[in-house]
Order: structure tokens, then sequence, then C-alpha cells
């Protein structure tokens, strides 16, 4: 069910609404797979931001019925390598949101790496995690203490299921209490190496290639994949109420279901 904050009549305008996001996120600290920020311009004053995950057809359709004015996701319309022609899937999401007049903002690594609002910092309240220092690739990765029931591997299992409502896949390592946890949202797998080089006694990210199981078994470090859409369906409605509640304008939240 859509969870709703905050409704008092307010009007913002979407290059104000990008603003402040801009100034919240800084997404030209990252460098990024895709571009950050004003995706599709809509032309209506925005009285209601609806916030999800990736801007799917479902997605879009979705906040349009619920009466949305713009959109915040984590994974927009556009990447890296794609050839820019408006065909197929990707013109009928843009052809359904520019029908609506409806606007759309994305924002994908600065979305992840906020130290309070973020998918990791989100991720790691929700399980009980405090970050005391990052790692990887544009430091995008959290790494602090274990603490209570997750300082053993059996622990942590529980807490993540719990937390996110789905089994996670993992890859036991040497069985050794669990002293420091590292994580990173999504399909952060391939940081597996620069959170054992941090110091990690587990690891807990979206997704599992390969690779990683050989590398859980051989380092001793355990290896927990709970889901790409299940790590990172926080960072965007606590960044969308927040900005809402800035402006004075109401915000949604739309979950569609993904079993990534």
């Amino acid at each position: 069910m859509p969870a709703k904050v905050g409704k008092n009549g307010c009007v913002a305008d979407i290059n104000d609404i990008e603003k402040r996001l801009q100034q919240l996120l800084r997404p030209e600290a990252f460098k990024d797979y895709g571009p950050n920020g004003l995706q599709v311009e809509g032309g209506r004053p925005v009285r209601h931001l609806v916030s999800g995950v990736t801007a799917s057809l479902a997605f879009i359709e979705a906040a349009i019925a619920a009466g949305a004015d713009a959109l915040l996701v984590h994974h927009g319309l556009f990447w890296r390598g794609q050839d820019g022609r408006l065909t197929g899937w990707l013109a009928a999401r843009v052809r359904r949101l520019m029908a609506a007049d409806v606007s759309l903002l994305a924002y994908h690594l600065p979305l992840d790496a906020h130290p309070e609002l973020g998918n990791n910092a989100q991720l790691g309240l929700r399980l009980g995690l405090q970050a005391d220092a990052r790692f990887g690739e544009q430091m995008l990765g959290f790494i602090g203490p274990a603490a209570g029931g997750a300082r053993a591997l059996d622990g942590l299992v529980a807490s993540a299921q719990g937390a996110l409502g789905r089994a996670p896949v993992v890859v036991p390592g040497d069985g050794r209490p669990l002293r420091r946890l590292a994580w990173c949202t999504g399909g952060a797998q391939g940081y597996f190496e620069d959170a054992v080089a941090a110091g990690a006694d587990a690891y807990i990210t979206g997704e599992i290639s390969e690779p990683q199981a050989h590398l859980a078994r051989e380092t001793g470090v355990a290896f927990l994949a709970c889901g790409h859409h299940a790590t990172e369906r926080y960072g965007a409605p606590a960044v969308g109420a927040h900005v809402a509640a800035l402006l004075g304008i109401q915000h949604t939240f739309i979950e569609i279901d993904n079993p990534a």
C-alpha cells in the first residue's frame, strides 16, 4: 500500500525540487552510469511527489494513477551504453510520462551514498548497523561493528530476512565471530574484495555472481546476497519524504514488487 507523508496544499516548481535534491545528494561528486537529476521535464506544478525504486512502466502508471506530478526514483530511464533512440519499452515509458505531463527525477550512486538518507544508510538502520568507515570505489561501501545477534552468522541472516522479507543467498565463511560487517546495496557484489581488505567478517549486498562464492570460501568472509531491489527500496522514500517536507508538498512511496 502507498505510504503518504504530509499534505498542506503547497506547490513546488520542478526546478526548485531538483535544486534541493542536487544540494542534498551532490551528484557532481560521483562518476555514475547515467545522468542524475531531471530526466523528463513535465509542465505540471508539483503538489504530489511520488518515489519508487525503478522507473518501470508499472511504477509510472501506478504513480500517475495516484495523482503524481513528479516522480523520484533510484533507477532512471537512461544509462551509459544506450544508443539513445526512443523505441520499444523506453518509448512506452517516456510516452506515458509526457502524455501525463509528469516529471521524472533519478539519482543513482548519489542516492546510495548519502550518509543518513541513502540506500546504504537506510539498510544499515533496518539491520541495526552503524557505519564508522567507508570502502570501495568512490567510497560507496559502508562498514561498522556488528551488534546484538548479528555477531553470529545465523543471527545476521535472521536479521536480514526479517528486515527485508526474503531469505538471502548465503555463502558461509569460516565460522568466525562477526566483529565487523560491511554492506553496499544493489549490484555491489564486485566490492566484496574491497570489503575483505577493509576488515569485514561478513559482507551484505543485493546480488551474487559466480566468483563471490569461491572468494567467500577462500577468504573465510561470509557473503549475503539479499536482493537488489530489496536492499534498495529505502533510500528513495527517505529522500522523497525529506524534500517534500522541506517544500510542504505531499509525498507517496509506491512499491512495485521485484524478485531480483
